[in-house]
C-alpha cells in the first residue's frame, strides 16, 4: 500500500512539475503514473552504473555532476515516452530539481504515514 501511495503521490507531484515549469509536459494522469514509473526504473537501474563511471568528474564538481546525471534520467524518459514531454537539457535540469525536491516531501510524509507507531 505504502509504494502505491508513493506512486501515485510521485505522480501527482510530477504534474505539478508541469504545472510549475512550461518546458515539462505531461498528457495526463495515467501518462504521470507511467512516467513516475519509468523514472523510477532508470534511477534504480541505470543511475547507479552513471554515478560509478563518472565517479572522477563528480569528485571534481564536489558532487555537482549528480545533478546532471539527475536531469539525464528525467530526460531519458521524456524521450522513452509519449505523454511526457521535455523541452530541452535546461528543462530537464529544472524539472529534475523540482521533481526531487517534491520526491523528498514525499518520502518524508509517506513514511510518516506509514510509519508502525503513528508518529
Amino acid at each position: 500500500m505504502k509504494i502505491l501511495a508513493r506512486w501515485a503521490l510521485l505522480a501527482a507531484a510530477l504534474l505539478l512539475v508541469a504545472w510549475l515549469y512550461p518546458g515539462v509536459r505531461v498528457a495526463s494522469f495515467g501518462s504521470a503514473l507511467l512516467a513516475a514509473f519509468v523514472i523510477g526504473l532508470l534511477n534504480t537501474l541505470v543511475r547507479p552504473l552513471l554515478v560509478l563511471l563518472t565517479l572522477p568528474v563528480t569528485l571534481l564538481t564536489l558532487g555537482l555532476f549528480l545533478f546532471v546525471i539527475n536531469a539525464l534520467m528525467f530526460w531519458a524518459a521524456a524521450e522513452v515516452l509519449t505523454g511526457f514531454a521535455v523541452t530541452g537539457f535546461t528543462a530537464a535540469l529544472i524539472g529534475s530539481l523540482l521533481y526531487s525536491a517534491c520526491s523528498v516531501v514525499i518520502d518524508a510524509a509517506v513514511e510518516r504515514l506509514f510509519s508502525p507507531s503513528g508518529a
